[in-house]
């Protein structure tokens, strides 16, 4: 199980908490400091089955700045929207958990993280 997190946020650390207290194995990726390639983006899209304006903080000073409220959502945006998440990590959604199985979620809610802990234990 791999989890991506900032560690300033309460939501990742809550998620840590919990995989903790369930006795889980994982792997933390600080995704600010080992940014994920436009390419591994595409894949936790693929694995989420979203778009990357779903997983967009689009409240953050960066995506004020380069004004994403107004930038279209449709397949031939796409790759612009990944490549703004691969140059400002701080957009990204977090947590993201991949459980063993591959099901990925963005575990903003106890729910979730539980969700994704149940995914990890069946590919076990």
């Amino acid at each position: 199980m791999e989890i991506w997190i900032n560690p300033a946020c309460s939501k990742c650390r809550s998620a840590i908490s919990t995989l903790d207290a369930e006795g889980v194995e994982y792997t933390v990726r600080r995704y600010l400091e080992d940014v994920p390639s436009e390419d591994e983006i595409k894949a936790v899209l693929g694995r989420l089955g979203l778009e990357p304006w779903d997983i967009t903080r689009t409240q953050e000073a960066d995506a004020k700045e380069l004004g994403l409220k107004d930038w279209a959502r449709d397949e031939g945006s796409r790759d612009r929207w990944v490549k703004a998440l691969a140059e400002h990590p701080k957009l990204i959604q977090r947590p993201i958990i991949t459980a063993d199985d591959g099901t990925t979620l963005v575990a903003r809610t106890e729910e979730a993280v539980q969700e994704a802990i149940g995914h990890g234990r069946t590919a076990s």
